[in-house]
């Protein structure tokens, strides 16, 4: 077995650490399905790679973060899905933070936000847009 003289090691060692990266998570991205929509039709705003183990989130009208945009919340300790003052009866909230909007309107056309609190409770938020055409 050959034997390695100790500063060589320590230099492989410190090169090795240097050029390791360690794993990253997956960052938080939404879609829409489809990515156009004509009035009417349904369309998911598809959440991909939320954490596993958030205690909540919601989904908001715009960017601004505030009761009278919220269109929905879920709770996971309590795990209820809660409409907000912005909710038209039309959205609904999936277990996997994707949100569905059916019988789309004009009106629907726009961004949308969804905050999610993580397990260390961070508060995290990725955006999302819809756009609805005319028949």
């Amino acid at each position: 077995m050959p034997i390695i003289h100790p500063c060589l090691l320590s230099s492989l060692l410190v090169s090795l650490l240097a050029f390791w990266n360690p794993p990253t998570t997956a960052q938080v991205t939404t879609e829409s399905v489809p990515p156009n929509v004509v009035k009417g039709n349904d369309v998911l705003l598809r959440v991909h790679n939320l954490p596993e183990n958030i205690l909540a989130c919601g989904w908001f009208r715009g960017t601004t973060i505030e009761p009278s945009n919220q269109i929905i919340s879920y709770s996971a300790h309590s795990q209820e899905i809660t409409p907000g003052a912005a909710h038209t009866g039309r959205e609904t909230l999936y277990y996997n933070g994707s949100l569905l909007f059916q019988n789309t309107s004009l009106e629907d056309t726009g961004v949308y936000t969804l905050q999610y609190v993580k397990i260390n409770a961070q508060i995290e938020r990725v955006t999302g847009q819809l756009r609805v055409f005319g028949e």
